[in-house]
């Protein structure tokens, strides 16, 4: 079994970096990525996705095998100039480990927030 480990860089999405109150009162810093900008799907059912592909590099780098980029339907693609598809941003890396690890499930908990309010719920 092979583990993929790496990182996105949100801050190369469309987004708005901000901090706003929490339910305890203090401050909480985060990021405003707005759907659409950013070409994130939202389902029937409430999920929210951010399609992703990764490309192998050529030449391996010690924190990398592969680049992550944003996934476009062919029809998307096919709306955009040349230079604006060579231009998405890269938005982080993959290191591929094609050795035996254990599965570690670091999945979200799946809340979500949908009050409309300054105010953070947590």
């Amino acid at each position: 079994m092979s583990i993929a480990k790496g990182s996105l860089n949100l801050s190369a999405l469309v987004h708005v970096k901000m901090e706003v109150k929490g339910k305890s009162g203090d401050k909480v810093k985060g990021i405003f990525v707005p759907l659409s900008a950013n070409r994130i799907t939202e389902t029937e059912k409430g999920g929210i996705y951010l399609n992703l592909v990764a490309f192998e590099m050529k030449e391996k780098k010690d924190w990398g095998t592969h680049i992550v980029k944003q996934s476009l339907s062919k029809e998307e693609r096919s709306k955009m100039s040349e230079e604006d598809q060579k231009s998405m941003p890269i938005l982080g890396n993959l290191n591929i480990d094609n050795t035996p690890s254990e599965t570690v499930n670091n999945a979200a908990d799946g809340k979500t927030f949908t009050e409309e309010s300054d105010d953070l719920p947590f």
